[in-house]
């Protein structure tokens, strides 16, 4: 639910940095920067919803053909396989970052910008954490269903 009014906020303070810069000539660099936040926490943070609820984006055109044991085995393998080695080196590798923003509370991406960079790091390791469970999850699902 959260997440709506996230998005919904996202929507408005974007319209309001188009209504200020072109009606009013009146421009932020924060508020510009707001949206981004924005944004990368909404995508960062409701990536393991979308798993869980299996609205992610899937490439595969030939998966909605296939019998639901094929597709069951396919699932297995791409987060046995792909998933969750993605996630665990994303995290292994984006680690030092995150420490080292949050070691010298790392500032603004922009001159005028919003002080918390190391916030927005942040939900890189929080969306590899949420995105592993969620898919370990849907691992366990997957293999109790293979052996029934």
């Amino acid at each position: 639910m959260a997440v709506r009014w996230l998005a919904l906020a996202m929507v408005l303070v974007q319209f309001s940095i188009v209504v200020g810069r072109y009606v009013f000539g009146v421009n932020s660099i924060a508020v510009q920067e707001t949206v981004l936040y924005m944004h990368a926490t909404l995508f960062m943070l409701a990536a393991g919803y979308t798993l869980l609820v299996d609205k992610h984006v899937r490439v595969d055109v030939f998966y909605a053909r296939l019998s639901q044991l094929a597709r069951r085995r396919i699932d297995i393998f791409g987060h046995l396989c792909l998933l969750i080695p993605s996630m665990v080196a994303l995290l292994y590798w984006s680690w030092p970052s995150v420490r080292s923003s949050w070691s010298i509370l790392e500032g603004p991406l922009s001159v005028g910008g919003i002080k918390a960079v190391f916030l927005l790091k942040s939900l890189i390791p929080a969306f590899c954490i949420l995105v592993l469970l969620q898919s370990v999850a849907f691992l366990v699902r997957l293999l109790r269903e293979e052996t029934r």
